[in-house]
């Protein structure tokens, strides 16, 4: 008999997380790791956790994730976007409560495109009158 899965992709930045979500009893894989080896500061893991905490279904589901791109931070919160996407779909009921959370929302911030002419972005070199 196969299990019911959900499934949720969430991005942030460049990061983009696959994450799939199980009934168990709520451990979390990122990356066939662990998520206290995958990622190291506490705060990134807590991030990671919240939208479980905030509908309280935190012992209720096993967590597999795939994320590639970004940083630890962009990885984090696509992670947590994820989450809370695959979430929506196990019970529609949740969505209010994400959605006032800030976790349904897509950070649309991304890195500028470099400039021909410039050495960054926005970074020329020093100007001179001679």
């Amino acid at each position: 008999m196969a299990k019911l899965q959900n499934y949720g992709t969430g991005r942030r930045k460049s990061a983009v997380a696959r994450v799939r979500l199980l009934p168990g009893k709520g451990d979390i894989t990122v990356n066939g790791k662990k998520l206290d080896d995958y990622f190291g500061l506490e705060i990134v893991k807590r991030e990671v956790r919240r939208p479980l905490a905030i509908t309280g279904t935190e012992g209720k589901f096993d967590v597999i994730a795939k994320v590639q791109g970004g940083g630890t931070t962009g990885q984090a919160g696509a992670l947590r976007h994820g989450i809370s996407r695959a979430l929506i779909q196990t019970d529609a009921e949740l969505r209010p409560i994400l959605k006032k959370a800030g976790f349904l929302t897509r950070d649309p911030r991304m890195k500028e495109r470099k400039k021909y002419g410039l050495k960054k972005a926005r970074k020329a070199s020093q100007f001179s009158k001679r």
